[in-house]
């Protein structure tokens, strides 16, 4: 973590913001590349053994800094809610894998785009956060945008589509949770992150155990080598940048998701899938410019792990 923490602010803001969007488009193309992988090994392995592999590959990459931050583990703010936030973000890693297991990865990202509208009703309803008729009308939207993506009637709205949506809702509460633990440093919120999934995998994997060859374990090694990395850049893109300048890159995840889809798994997305996509992304792009002219942008959005 030395070398990110050697990128800190420049003197020249702009140089600043630039280098926030650089790290946000390599930190969203490395968990996307993380997600290609993950998909790939859950057409053979547990979601649960996946959860537990990637998690000790993470944890050994983070052994370091673990140690050097070892008293602030032990000084949790507010630990009843660090919990909560360790089991929402367990479940929606869990979820997002269950769902890419059986639906193209367009279609999974694309639920999970809805995270920002997600959060700005949230804020409304749990936070007593003021949001105006603008951004309500662009979470209708969104909405609308879900809608057209997950086409709802007996026939297209399936288990695996729901889970993904529960997934998208689960990491908009994980969000809403983060704000208020921003204090916290970025090696204990991404640990205890990766400790609820190494959990949960330890469990479940009891269940359904494979062992996997060595390209395979080769695999599980990089896919949580590149979560670590991804969630670092990600974290200093929003120390280096306002979160109202860099988040809106999130959404080339669903570029990443096209291209991965296609390449690996010989996947296109469907028409409606891409045209909620847009809809979707739309509506959270003038929600963050809404914010960011009321001057009400958090300054950090959590990433998924």
């Amino acid at each position: 973590m030395g070398m990110f923490a050697t990128i800190s602010t420049a003197a020249d803001n702009r140089a600043a913001r630039l280098a926030g969007i650089g790290l946000m488009l390599l930190g969203i193309s490395m968990f996307s590349c993380g997600d290609a992988i993950g998909k790939f090994l859950v057409g053979t392995y547990s979601v649960g053994q996946l959860m537990l592999l990637r998690a000790c590959a993470a944890l050994a990459l983070l052994a370091p800094s673990i140690w050097r931050h070892r008293a602030d583990f032990l000084q949790l703010d507010r630990p009843g809610l660090q919990l909560i936030r360790v089991v929402l973000s367990t479940l929606e890693v869990a979820a997002f894998f269950w769902a890419a297991a059986y639906l193209p990865l367009a279609d999974v990202i694309t639920y999970y785009l809805a995270c920002p509208i997600f959060v700005t009703a949230g804020s409304a309803i749990f936070l007593r956060e003021s949001v105006g008729w603008r951004r309500w009308s662009a979470i209708f939207v969104g909405f609308c945008g879900v809608l057209i993506a997950l086409q709802p009637s007996a026939q297209t709205v399936t288990w695996p589509a729901l889970i993904a949506l529960g997934g998208s809702l689960s990491f908009a509460a994980l969000m809403l949770i983060t704000r208020s633990l921003r204090s916290a440093p970025d090696v204990v919120l991404a640990t205890t992150q990766f400790i609820g999934t190494f959990t949960f995998g330890a469990v479940f994997t009891a269940f359904a155990w494979v062992t996997p060859d060595l390209r395979d374990l080769g695999l599980f090694f990089l896919a949580g080598v590149v979560s670590v990395c991804a969630l670092l850049c990600v974290n200093r893109s929003l120390k280096l940048a306002p979160a109202s300048t860099v988040v809106p890159y999130q959404y080339s995840m669903i570029i990443w998701a096209v291209i991965f889809g296609y390449l690996v798994f010989g996947e296109l997305p469907s028409w409606a899938t891409l045209i909620g996509a847009a809809v979707i992304i739309a509506a959270g792009l003038y929600i963050f410019l809404r914010e960011q002219q009321l001057g009400k942008i958090a300054d950090e959005v959590p990433p998924a792990v």
